[in-house]
């Protein structure tokens, strides 16, 4: 009698095929209504990522300033931060400054004009002869690859300046951003901002809504628009 007692409280503590069904379809419906709010944190992740790097180059450009006013062609050694493509249509984002004024961000372990990443010490400058999708391009840190952490595709963010349209943003000695001063041969500031630049980011794979960045004309202040405070 003992026995059948045990056997039938064993019973009572055993889940039914109907309870084990009813749990796995509730996972499922938690698991369903988790993943919007997940696209939504790596939509705010990647407009954070970005907007985190905008705000490096201009911390740079405020506290090393690297022009030398001796050189007409000084405005080019600006602190910037610009986008690039790889072989396989994905892109990155660079920091970096011309300090030798040859046109373009040396990747040379010789002369170097690249950043690295505070984070991990690596370079904030990948290559765009190889494709992003390497863990290995170029040495550099895996934050800077956009496609590959974000599925933002080449073709996804455009930098509007008002009249300059580079995909690249420059900041001065005192935080003010440029566009347009690469190829500037006489200090004249011409390319200093009149009005305020928005870097307008798409997610044409994940079909979210695009993200618009802020920065203001004169202070250089950036923010995610919408999120004064971001």
């Amino acid at each position: 009698m003992k026995q059948t007692n045990r056997q039938t409280d064993r019973s009572r503590h055993a889940f039914t095929m109907i309870e084990l069904t009813l749990v796995i379809v509730v996972m499922a419906l938690l698991a369903a209504m988790a993943l919007p709010r997940y696209e939504r944190d790596l939509r705010q992740e990647a407009a954070d990522n970005i907007l985190s790097a905008i705000r490096y180059t201009r911390l740079m450009a405020l506290t090393d300033d690297v022009t030398n006013p001796s050189n007409n062609s000084w405005q080019r050694a600006f602190w910037r931060i610009g986008i690039e493509k790889c072989t396989d249509n994905g892109i990155f984002y660079y920091i970096g400054s011309d300090k030798d004024y040859g046109g373009g961000i040396n990747t040379s372990a010789s002369n170097p004009e690249y950043i690295n990443d505070p984070a991990n010490g690596l370079k904030m400058m990948g290559a765009n002869n190889q494709p992003c999708e390497t863990t290995t391009n170029n040495g550099a840190s895996n934050n800077i690859f956009l496609t590959k952490n974000y599925g933002i595709k080449n073709g996804d963010i455009n930098i509007d300046c008002g009249d300059n349209a580079n995909q690249y943003i420059g900041f001065d000695h005192l935080g003010r951003p440029h566009n347009g001063f690469t190829g500037s041969s006489s200090p004249d500031y011409s390319s200093l901002l009149h009005t305020n630049c928005k870097i307008t980011v798409n997610f044409s794979e994940s079909g979210d809504d695009p993200i618009n960045i802020i920065i203001e004309k004169g202070t250089g202040h950036a923010y995610i628009e919408g999120e004064p405070d971001s």
